[in-house]
Formats: structure tokens, sequence, C-alpha cells
């Protein structure tokens, strides 16, 4: 008999606030999250805009000593992980340790440690770089770290299937707890990707948006979308077996029930034709759940602000939903937070399950002048109070990993 799953704490920290009240704030209101590009020398580049994390001290959740032993994306996962299970009222004992899991997703990783060892290498020679250069850098550091820091010694684990990552981790931490593997799992994503490699690689294939505006850049389904806004930040979810959490009080934000994951196997960088690998996930979520797309009122979309996805994306709703495609509602939080890659998925599955809870859909702010081919509601520019008992969240990598989520919302 599979086990029910709820969430039971979140935190973020996003281009919209350093934690997870100030960027739901942020985000009904409709504010951009976009600024200039700032970490690195944008006369360097085309790009001139970026979702960047601003104001954010590590050093309020751990000491400094500690703090330079690891990447600035582990900064991220770690103080969003303590803030989850902070907000969750998790006491993790020496008893329930063995019992919580770690599983937190990252599609690049430490990037910027890498570039930084890398100057000193070539400038100072091999023994000028840190022994703490390969911890910092690999993904499942931000994983093992929180583990370490919190204290949680069940399974541990980092998903890497590059903008799907966090959606994926997410996933998968939801079976460890359903098929009975552990009882609680912290699980997200965190990326750090505003680094010159990064950027020079993501304007070279042509994916970043060369919108010099700030606020106008990121334009999910609009006719005008010219490419994504590069973002950083982390959204880490405390996720906890149903009866559990009602032992000890919890307060529940939703109930995820379904989860699906599939791919492609058609190209490197774009989706499949018609969203077809998106169609499947979406589906699979819906028959894990045992849930009919009828139920469905409301979808957080990958939504990138780039042509194609945006385009199959809406294909892949419409081939699950058919005609309820056109009654249930859609919107693109990227509008707003830009896009965090491989955190996309967790703060965009925060948003979800926030959505469910408090009966307000954030909007797809920018939608201006829709492109005739997006045609579904996706929430334009205003956020909506409405409430749903169903939601999903999807997200849609590199390498055609395709994931979504299915929550549901309890009174």
């Amino acid at each position: 008999m599979k086990r029910r799953v709820v969430i039971t704490g979140v935190g973020a920290v996003t281009p919209l606030g350093n934690t997870i009240e100030e960027t739901w704030e942020n985000l009904i209101a409709g504010k951009s999250g976009v600024g200039p590009l700032t970490r690195v020398d944008a006369e360097k580049f085309p790009v001139k805009v970026a979702a960047e994390v601003k104001d954010f001290d590590i050093e309020q959740y751990i000491d400094r000593k500690e703090a330079r032993k690891m990447d600035r994306f582990t900064h991220y996962a770690l103080a969003s992980s303590i803030m989850a299970v902070k907000d969750a009222e998790l006491e993790i004992t020496e008893e329930l340790a063995p019992r919580v899991g770690v599983w937190i997703g990252s599609g690049i990783g430490g990037m910027e440690t890498f570039e930084n060892q890398f100057e000193t290498f070539q400038q100072r020679g091999v023994r000028r770089v840190s022994p703490f250069f390969v911890p910092m850098m690999i993904p499942n550091m931000a994983s093992g770290q929180v583990s370490i820091h919190l204290g949680a010694k069940g399974i541990n684990s980092c998903s890497v299937t590059a903008c799907a990552s966090g959606t994926n981790s997410i996933g998968d931490a939801f079976k460890v707890i359903q098929r009975g593997d552990a009882d609680v799992m912290i699980t997200g994503g965190a990326e750090a990707p505003i680094v010159n490699m990064a950027v020079a690689g993501f304007c070279s294939s042509t994916a970043l948006s060369l919108n010099p505006d700030a606020q106008t850049a990121s334009r999910p389904f609009d006719a005008n979308r010219d490419g994504f806004v590069i973002a950083e930040g982390a959204g880490i979810l405390v996720l906890e077996e149903y009866e559990l959490a009602k032992k000890r009080g919890a307060k529940i934000y939703a109930e995820i029930v379904g989860y699906g994951a599939t791919g492609d196997a058609y190209h490197i960088t774009a989706p499949a034709p018609e969203g077809e690998g998106a169609a499947r996930a979406i589906q699979q979520a819906l028959d894990d759940g045992e849930v009919s797309p009828s139920l469905v009122g409301y979808i957080n979309a990958h939504g990138t602000s780039t042509q194609y996805n945006d385009l199959f994306e809406t294909k892949a709703v419409k081939t699950v939903f058919g005609d309820h495609a056109y009654k249930l509602a859609m919107s693109s939080t990227k509008s707003m937070t830009g896009h965090l890659l491989g955190a996309a998925g967790g703060v965009e599955t925060i948003f979800t399950a926030l959505a469910l809870k408090e009966g307000v859909l954030p909007p797809t702010i920018n939608l201006e002048n829709p492109d005739p081919e997006c045609d579904l509601d996706y929430v334009p520019n205003t956020a909506r109070r409405e409430f749903v008992e169903y939601a999903m969240s999807n997200s849609l990598g590199f390498g055609g990993h395709n994931a979504s989520l299915l929550l549901k919302k309890v009174d």
C-alpha cells in the first residue's frame, strides 16, 4: 500500500527575496526579480540582465570558516534547508535521524568554484589549488552538506537532470517516502550559474534574452519573447509521511500524489516535437495519482520564455487535457524569478503548494502580446484568487528530461 506524502516545511532563497515569505509576497504582487547583470562583467556579453539573489548573507546560518569551504549554490541550499526544517518545526532527533533523507538536485553545481580555481591554477600553479576544490564543485555536495549540518542520516542523493533537476529530486524523494524507505525527506534544487562560462555558453547557444530592459526581458508565452533570463537561488521542501505529520501536529501545505518522469530521446537541447515527451510525463503523474485530468485546476508551467519550450509545453497540455486545457489556469513564475535552472523545480513546487494552500494563482507578467499558438489561460499580469483542488508543476531539461508533479490541496 502506498504511503501518503505531504509537504510540511518550505524554504527559499530567490531573486524575489531571501525568505519564502518575501518571495511569495513579491510573486503574488507581480514584481520582477530581474535586474542588471552584475555578477560578471556585463561589457563582455550581449546579455545585460539576470535574476540575481540580492543581499544574501550565509553567515546568518553558518560561520564564515565553514562557508568558505562551500560554493554559492551550496550556500543557497543550506540556508533554504535550515529555513524549511524550522518552518516544519521538525526536530531531527537521534532516533529519527536514520529515517530522514536528503535529495537535492543541481544542474551544474559549483561552476563558480571551478572558474576561480582554474584561474588560480593557471596563475599560481598546482600547489595553490584549494584542497576543497572538488568537494566544493561537485553537484551532490549541497545534499551532502545539508545532511551533515542537519544530522539527516537517511538516503542522501542528488538528481542532475539540467533544468528538471529540482523536480526530479522532489519526485524521487516523494517515492522514497511513499515506498517506506524514509519518513522525512529534505528535498529540492539549488543553483548558482551566473558565472562567465555559463553565461557565455548560453549566449553562444542563443538561449538567453537579449532584451536590455530588466523588467520585460522574461515574457513567457508572449509573441515577442526572445529567450530566458538566467537566475540563481534554491527552493527546499520538507516532505513527510502523512501519519507522522498528523501525529506531531505539523501544518501541511499540500499533498504530493503523483510523479511522472520521461525522456524525449530526441535532441540535446530542443524539446521533442509537439511536446510529446512532456505530455507523457504529465500523463504519468496523473496516472500515478489516479486523478482525472478534469480535476486539475492549475499548472505551474516550465514556461522559460523561449520559442519552442513555451509552444511545445502548451501543446503537451492540450494533448493530455483536451478541452479541459482551456478551462484550467497555467502560469509561468519564471516571468518574475527568471530561470533558476536546476533550482527551478524546487522553487516552483513551493509556489504550486502555496497556490493550493492560499487559494491564489501567481501571474505570468509581461504577457502583453500573446503568441497566437499559445492560446491557453496563462493568468496574465495579475494574480488571481481561485481555490483549486489539484495542481501540477512541470520542468523540462536539456537532454530531453521531462518531470511533472501532481499536488492536492489538504484541508
